[in-house]
């Protein structure tokens, strides 16, 4: 975006969505953006899976955008040889100068374990990754993955474990995303240049479809973006305890132990990446 413009929070009106959305029928509340038929919702609307094959990946989104929100979603992984997919799930805004929030599921060889890419950008700049070993088969079923994201700090979740903690730092200079509205979205994608070990490992096409499935999407704790709203999730009556939620010290534990026995990549440690210093955020937070 060229110059300054006003938070969108002071143009635009937010409403709370406090109501449970319930689990069944996701078509309501998701959309297939690409893909063709390789996205297909099943059951109802109660699963929706994406597909990859040599022709093509797929894709859905959230009808609905957000300025802040607690969302869950629970994921079965690709199962098998799945070296170069890439599953990837995030809230994003549709600024050229983008607000994102990321969980990418890196595909494995048969017998290895996924790695879980995070990333955040603010204002298009990212550069701030984070990566994990899953402590669990996370092809052999369904695991909920969760954002946390408020004022106060943006919070990765597995399964209810704290995997990502980045907190609102502006006080001290460090830019937060909280004037773009996000969207949920996830696709599965050939990602077999980078993905897999560098990129050294690619995608094995006889193992084709490669297929990802998503169930009990629930963005009950969410501020809807809406251009037509007439109240804010600041005014809402309803429990909106979660525009204030932080970790407390067990879930401080929870998130330690994650990062000393999962944790495979910090950029708040990688001096030779960064050798003119590390992000000012990595002073106090890793």
């Amino acid at each position: 975006m060229a110059g300054a413009s006003p938070p969108l929070c002071l143009v635009v009106l937010v409403v709370c969505l406090l109501g449970f959305s319930g689990a069944a029928d996701m078509n309501g509340e998701l959309e297939i953006t690409w893909g063709g038929d390789r996205a297909k919702f099943l059951d109802g609307g109660n699963e929706l899976t994406l597909s990859l094959d040599r022709g093509s990946g797929s894709g859905f989104w959230s009808r609905n955008q957000y300025l802040f929100a607690k969302i869950d979603m629970q994921i079965k992984l690709v199962p098998g040889n799945s070296a170069g997919t890439v599953t990837a799930y995030y809230l994003r805004s549709e600024e050229s100068k983008w607000d994102e929030i990321d969980f990418e599921f890196l595909g494995n060889l048969s017998g290895e374990p996924y790695i879980v890419h995070t990333n955040i950008f603010v204002q298009g700049k990212g550069d701030r990754e984070q990566q994990f070993y899953l402590w669990f088969d996370p092809t052999a079923d369904f695991h909920t993955y969760s954002f946390l994201w408020n004022p106060k700090n943006i919070i990765l979740y597995v399964d209810g474990t704290p995997i990502r903690e980045f907190k609102n730092m502006e006080s001290k200079g460090i830019p937060f995303p909280k004037n773009q509205a996000l969207r949920l979205q996830s696709s599965l994608w050939n990602g077999d240049s980078w993905a897999t070990w560098g990129g050294r490992v690619k995608i094995d096409w006889s193992q084709a479809p490669f297929t990802a499935a998503y169930t009990n999407f629930n963005d009950d704790q969410a501020c809807i973006w809406s251009s037509s709203a007439s109240s804010s999730c600041a005014a809402s009556s309803k429990d909106d305890s979660w525009l204030s939620q932080q970790l407390d010290s067990a879930a401080h534990q929870k998130l330690e132990w994650v990062h000393k026995n999962y944790m495979i990549y910090n950029y708040c440690t990688d001096f030779k990446r960064f050798p003119q210093g590390l992000a000012p955020e990595c002073v106090t937070q890793g």
